[in-house]
């Protein structure tokens, strides 16, 4: 068994958010400006050769969950075979995924085959018309074909929703709902600038504070239960619920002392928290023949001088440049 890895904050580090494209068939209002982004030019994004180079290297330093996320996942090609090579390497005991779920539903049944641990859903509204505002397309019907097929084969759910202010927060008491019947959390995260254009709002109206009273107001019985370690999000129950609800205090940054993840985006950049602008860039390293003790050493190096919050990653950006790429170059 490998080794624990620590930050030089004597935070542990075993949990790798894998970003595997930039691409999404979605344009989300909190996510990308509606003309979409540049995308990464295919040679540029790391290939599935290169990425499970990384994992093996990863889970012999100590890294032993990893999260697939995007853009959307699903949309690169050969995403299955991917997954299924992933599945079978020593020290990877978790495998998630974050998907819109817009083309999941018929990859359901293998996804329970391969072992894979949880489905983190994005959903932020159970609306048609709303979703067609928010996310610029018409898809619910499949991602709620999507919902459907992980309740029925028991994948570990969680539905992530993003409160926007003027665009949502009607629907945070319909999407509490679903946890009344179906063991799935609920999980509302603040929203952040990774937009492709900066703050939305001269300050953030609906931070997991102002969330909680909402609850609360349509629950006065929730109760806070016990976080798991390194839980991004406070976690509560509400009587007569199977499942439970989260806040995620993504932009307040309340839950910075216990991370223990490190994003590696579509091209390769080590990003050591969400906040800072890039460590350095491994698929280079890798493409210039670097031996797997080279890397080794790179990805110490860089743990070594990890920023003590995401307040401290924002104000060490290069050159003081504000928070505002897109969340899809950087794995949501």
């Amino acid at each position: 068994m490998a080794e624990q890895l620590f930050d030089n904050h004597g935070r542990v580090i075993n949990y790798l958010r894998l970003a595997v494209t930039d691409r999404c068939n979605l344009r989300c209002f909190y996510c990308m400006p509606e003309e979409g982004i540049n995308y990464v030019p295919r040679e540029e994004l790391l290939t599935y050769e290169e990425m499970v180079r990384l994992l093996r290297l990863l889970a012999s330093m100590g890294v032993s969950k990893v999260r697939i996320t995007g853009g959307e996942p699903f949309i690169r090609r050969d995403m299955m075979d991917f997954l299924r090579a992933i599945s079978q390497l020593d020290g990877i005991e978790q495998i998630n995924i974050t998907t819109n779920g817009t083309v999941t539903a018929p990859l359901v049944p293998e996804l329970k085959v391969l072992g894979i641990h949880s489905i983190n859903l994005s959903l932020d509204t159970l609306d048609r018309e709303r979703f067609h505002r928010i996310t610029r397309r018409d898809a619910l019907p499949q991602v709620m074909e999507t919902l459907e097929a992980l309740l029925h084969y028991g994948i570990k759910t969680k539905i992530n929703a993003v409160v926007m202010d003027g665009q949502n927060t009607d629907d945070l008491i319909p999407m509490v709902e679903l946890a009344r019947e179906h063991p799935l959390g609920v999980r509302f995260i603040e929203e952040m600038p990774f937009n492709g254009e900066g703050n939305h709002y001269p300050k953030l109206t609906w931070d997991h504070r102002r969330i909680l009273e909402h609850l609360r107001e349509a629950y006065p019985a929730i109760e806070k239960i016990p976080d798991p370690p390194h839980s991004t999000s406070y976690n509560y129950q509400i009587p007569g619920h199977q499942g439970t609800v989260g806040i995620i205090a993504a932009y307040s940054r309340t839950f910075c002392g216990t991370c223990n993840r490190i994003r590696l985006t579509p091209q390769g950049l080590l990003k050591t928290c969400l906040y800072d602008d890039g460590v350095f860039n491994v698929r280079n390293l890798m493409r210039a023949g670097a031996s797997e003790a080279q890397l080794r050493d790179a990805f110490l190096e860089a743990f070594a001088h990890r920023a003590k919050d995401g307040w401290e990653a924002e104000r060490n950006r290069q050159f003081g440049t504000p928070v505002s790429e897109s969340m899809s170059t950087i794995g949501g």
